[in-house]
């Protein structure tokens, strides 16, 4: 039986439309769920969006339209972008779905049967914004003097009838299940600062919502909504069929990796496991909080009117360019910054100008000099056989490791490496002079870029699908052969004995320009 792999991203807040770290998150656990189907995992990827609370129930007042009208308006948005974004999800969950409503309830009442829920009063600091209270200690000065949360957000004194959930019982069980597994929070520095949190000490939370309606009903509890944060968790195991025991419950709980931005690892790292030690339910494996993407170094907010919609970012360069880009400009599990000017750079310096470039000068010649079909081996040499353990290396070693580590960017600059290695192999065997000089030589070195183009090509899939299953397309890799020991096999010889015949070839990545230099020749 094959391997399993679960892996979610947070689900997404829709009283807005998304925004380029909506984008940026989905896109990296998309690579990641690529990579672990290609390595013959049974992979279940999960995404969606979350849509209850008081923040959607605000923004449909002010809007004038009824909350579930809202939510089903804004997660349309967000499919949609995910669509364009060629996003493999296996489930696109939403918080307003019946599924949901039953698990939501089904986790409250083992909590509750755990001894774990009571009724009280609730006074203290509340952020809207941030669905999230905050005590007196952690709340920061703003410019007029203000009560900011330490996110910088408004706070307000909120005082309501509320249940709630005996967090403290469970600090040093926390603490146990940090120190046993070091990997449960990622990176360091996020663990670090959950660590110190539950250090300091837990208060029980506040759990439910009599304020207003907006959300899941609390079991027995009339007037009682649940706390946005309860129910927004418990997405992950709704996605499994939960509180039923599935299938797909048996085969992929616990989940592989919760794959969120570092604002919300408090309520993946404290709040969940929390509640799934309350509930008797089996913990997740890893949470990993990623960065911030910032609009030229600073955090994008409609009031400096820099928020950049991810779809229009698509239609200008591309959307395997985008996903290239954002996975490949800085390292994940920090803060990057991003512009226009840095996607055009590294689009056309590492997929223009190295990869497509080495792609269209090797099939041209291959279609030229060949007549288009594969030209033959006549016998390998050292430089042959440095390149094809290089590439060998590169994709079957150091980028596996990279991929499952969460570190993109490490594995696409080992990737850009073995092209660059490509790069160096035909300018120093130069087969278009081999051509009249030596025209046997000039087949084997057309069909050994051939190979590892194919291989190149197969090995960064997870991270442009669309241009890469284009290419293999053209050069006749049946779909078979794109897996990392698939395209390793004795795939060449045949396909060439087959009489394959490649069409002209077509470039993959066109130079691009910055938009304010179109049309004024610039390079």
């Amino acid at each position: 039986m094959a391997e399993t792999f679960y892996l979610t991203t947070a689900i997404h807040y829709p009283n807005g439309k998304p925004h380029i770290g909506h984008a940026y998150e989905t896109i990296a656990a998309d690579v990641l769920a690529r990579f672990h189907r290609q390595m013959g995992r049974q992979v279940r990827f999960q995404t969606g969006t979350d849509e209850h609370g008081l923040k959607m129930a605000q923004k449909a007042r002010d809007l004038g339209i009824t909350p579930r009208a809202l939510a089903d308006e804004m997660s349309g948005y967000f499919r949609d972008l995910f669509d364009k974004l060629d996003i493999s999800y296996d489930r696109y969950i939403r918080t307003t779905e019946d599924d949901h409503y039953r698990a939501s309830q089904a986790l409250w009442q083992a909590m509750e049967a755990n001894g774990d829920l009571y009724l009280d009063r609730y006074e203290g600091w509340y952020s809207v914004r941030d669905e999230a209270f905050y005590d007196e200690s952690e709340l920061v000065d703003g410019e007029g003097g203000e009560k900011l949360s330490p996110q910088g957000t408004p706070v307000e004194w909120t005082v309501e009838e509320t249940w709630f959930f005996r967090l403290s019982k469970y600090a040093e069980p926390l603490l146990a299940l940090y120190r046993d597994n070091p990997g449960f929070i990622r990176p360091e520095s996020r663990r670090n600062e959950v660590v110190r949190f539950v250090e300091g000490g837990l208060r029980d939370l506040s759990v439910s919502r009599t304020s207003f309606d907006w959300g899941v009903p609390v079991p027995g509890s009339p007037g009682h909504v649940m706390y946005v944060w309860v129910d927004a968790l418990t997405n992950y195991l709704t996605g499994l069929g939960y509180p039923d025991e599935t299938g797909n419950m048996a085969k992929f709980w616990p989940a592989d990796l919760h794959l969120i931005g570092k604002d919300i690892v408090r309520f993946h790292a404290v709040y969940w496991p929390a509640f799934l030690m309350s509930a008797g339910i089996a913990l997740p494996k890893q949470v990993f909080g990623h960065g911030f993407l910032l609009n030229r170094g600073q955090k994008e907010s409609k009031s400096l009117g820099n928020v950049t919609d991810p779809s229009e970012l698509v239609d200008a360069y591309g959307v395997d360019v985008l996903r290239y880009f954002l996975l490949r400009e800085f390292s994940f599990g920090q803060d990057g910054s991003y512009s226009a000017e840095a996607i055009v750079n590294r689009a056309n310096s590492e997929l223009a100008n190295s990869f497509g470039n080495l792609a269209q000068r090797t099939l041209s010649q291959v279609f030229k000099n060949c007549e288009g079909y594969l030209p033959r081996i006549n016998g390998h040499t050292p430089e042959d056989e440095a390149l094809f353990a290089h590439v060998d290396r590169v994709i079957h070693a150091e980028m596996p490791a990279a991929y499952a580590d969460l570190a993109f960017a490490q594995a696409l600059e080992a990737w850009m490496g073995a092209v660059f290695a490509c790069n160096a192999y035909i300018d120093a065997q130069a087969p278009w002079a081999l051509k009249k000089t030596d025209p046997d030589r000039m087949q084997t070195v057309l069909a050994t870029l051939y190979i590892v183009i194919a291989q190149l090509s197969q090995a960064v899939i997870p991270v442009m699908p669309g241009s890469m299953g284009k290419l293999l397309d053209a050069m006749g890799i049946a779909p078979e052969l794109r897996s990392p020991e698939g395209i390793r096999s004795h795939w060449y010889s045949p396909l060439a004995e087959s009489e394959y015949r490649l069409d002209k070839p077509e470039g993959l990545f066109p130079r691009l320009e910055l938009p304010e230099a179109a049309g004024e020749g610039a390079e």
